[in-house]
């Protein structure tokens, strides 16, 4: 199994001021450490605790870590399909992956935060819209991943061209993950679209991946070419007190066929917590 450190919280001592090179020595310091992955939410507000904590735009901040590191892939947990129309958001991953010299992936799900979208005037359909956007999204992003031009006509979106050079690095594509265990379409469109999927660790976490076998089945798809990922505390403590309980779940989620866990690190501002995961998570994890 390999880690993810997701940043979520930019919340840090002294404020705006050296948040970006705060920043960039924590992503720096995370690549360094063995991170297999870098990402961010797609969110404008803060969604845990206070709204009006600081919050980076997604893309931005990926171009900016992009800058500061050298191996990590770089991704959104997750793209929220309503705020950007498919053909900027094709572009955007693509700069990312170019720029980044092949590291980029498209982290992408329907879209949740009602709020926060009706605040900043963005567009927010129900639920049965956006996933039908989140379809044709997934469509046209793969085919402007490989260099069609064709016009695309859907229900929702409409497009002349589609025009994207340059051409993403990665081969085939720069790497689909879809967020979410929505049994009927989410894991259906993992099936059909997807290289990875993203689950919470819940109770009913082998349920789903059942699920997503079915919906491969059906697909004609081998369910064993669809990563799995997962959402992993890593909480290491103040001093590792609490790396045993990492690996516990880290162990309980490989037994299961996970490979990557998704994380976010209490206080990551204090880099004492990523030595510690450095020395003491990396190493074991690797080995399950």
């Amino acid at each position: 199994m390999k880690l993810g450190l997701h940043i979520a919280d930019f919340t840090w001592p002294d404020g705006s001021a050296r948040l970006g090179p705060r920043l960039a020595e924590i992503v720096s310091a995370a690549d360094e450490a063995g991170f297999e992955r870098i990402s961010v939410m797609d969110h404008l507000w803060q969604i845990f605790g206070n709204p009006e904590a600081e919050m980076l735009e997604a893309y931005t901040a990926l171009g900016f870590i992009a800058a500061h590191t050298k191996r990590a892939k770089l991704l959104t947990l997750v793209t929220g399909v309503t705020y950007r129309d498919p053909g900027l958001l094709a572009k955007a991953v693509t700069t990312l992956d170019v720029l980044s010299g092949g590291r980029a992936m498209l982290g992408i799900g329907a879209a949740w935060n009602e709020e926060e979208s009706r605040g900043l005037g963005l567009f927010f359909p129900p639920t049965a819209e956006r996933f039908e956007r989140l379809e044709e999204t997934l469509q046209i992003c793969l085919r402007m991943f490989h260099g069609e031009e064709a016009a695309f006509e859907g229900k929702h979106y409409r497009l002349g061209r589609l025009l994207n050079h340059p051409l993403p690095l990665s081969k085939p594509h720069p790497p689909i993950l879809i967020g979410g265990g929505g049994e009927k379409k989410t894991l259906r469109f993992v099936a059909k679209y997807a290289d990875s999927c993203n689950l919470f660790d819940s109770p009913e976490i082998e349920r789903k991946l059942d699920v997503l076998r079915q919906h491969c089945e059906n697909e004609g798809r081998n369910y064993d070419d669809i990563e799995k990922t997962a959402l992993l505390q890593l909480d290491p403590g103040e001093k590792g007190e609490k790396v045993d309980e990492i690996l516990a779940n880290a162990t309980k989620l490989a037994r299961l066929g996970f490979t990557i866990g998704h994380g976010m690190i209490p206080g990551v501002s204090d880099l004492s917590k990523i030595e510690i995961i450095r020395d003491q998570v990396v190493p074991a994890v690797e080995s399950l």
